[in-house]
C-alpha cells in the first residue's frame, strides 16, 4: 500500500534491504577466520564498507537513475552505525561526532578503492589499499586474497540486472583462501 502511495518507500525498502544482504556478507565467518580480518568492531565495519562499496559500484554504473537509492544504502549504513553505537553505550552527545568519523572513512575507502581499481594493475592496487585499510598493515598475508575476492564480486555484480541487484536477487561469490606467501 505504502509503495503506490509513496514510491519513494519501495526504494528505501529495497535500500536497507540490499544493505542488509551485504552486511550479511560482510559477516560471513570466512574473513574473520580464513582471511584474518580482525573480528573487531572495526575490522567488521572495514568489511560492511568494502562490500557497501563493491555494490554502491554497481549501482553507479547505471548512472543517474539510480542515485536515490545509491544513497538510501548509504542512509542505511548511517543508521545502522547510528544504532550500534549507541547498543555500545556512547552517550547521545558523542553519537553524532563518531557518525561523522565513519562517515569521513566510507568516503576515504570509497576514494581509495576507486583509484586501485582504476589501476592497470588493479588487483596489486587493491591488495595495497585493503592492506592498509582492512588489515591496517603493509604485510597482510591474505589482502591479496581479499582484493581478488572484491574483484570477483565486482564482476558478478556487473552479470546481474540492475533490477536484480536492487531486490537483493544476486550471490556473492565464493571466497577462496589462498595466503600470500610473497613477504616470506
Amino acid at each position: 500500500m505504502f509503495a503506490r502511495l509513496f514510491p519513494s518507500f519501495h526504494k528505501k525498502k529495497q535500500a536497507y534491504e540490499l544493505y542488509g544482504k551485504l552486511v550479511g556478507q560482510a559477516r560471513n565467518p570466512v574473513f574473520y577466520e580464513q582471511l584474518a580480518v580482525a573480528d573487531t568492531i572495526d575490522g567488521r565495519f572495514d568489511m560492511i564498507l568494502l562490500h557497501l562499496f563493491l555494490v554502491d559500484r554497481r549501482l553507479e554504473r547505471e548512472g543517474e537513475d539510480h542515485q536515490k537509492a545509491r544513497r538510501f544504502i548509504q542512509e542505511a549504513l548511517i543508521a545502522d552505525m547510528d544504532r550500534s553505537l549507541r547498543e555500545l553505550g556512547v552517550g547521545d552527545m558523542s553519537v553524532g561526532k563518531e557518525v561523522k568519523k565513519m562517515g569521513a572513512a566510507w568516503l576515504g575507502r570509497v576514494k581509495a578503492y576507486t583509484a586501485a581499481i582504476a589501476e592497470d594493475a588493479p588487483q596489486s592496487s587493491l591488495s595495497e589499499v585493503i592492506a592498509k585499510n582492512v588489515y591496517r598493515r603493509e604485510d597482510a598475508e591474505f589482502a591479496n586474497c581479499l582484493a581478488s575476492y572484491a574483484l570477483q564480486t565486482l564482476q558478478k555484480l556487473a552479470s546481474y540486472p540492475i533490477a536484480d541487484v536492487l531486490e537483493s536477487r544476486f550471490d556473492f561469490p565464493e571466497v577462496a583462501v589462498v595466503k600470500d606467501n610473497s613477504n616470506d
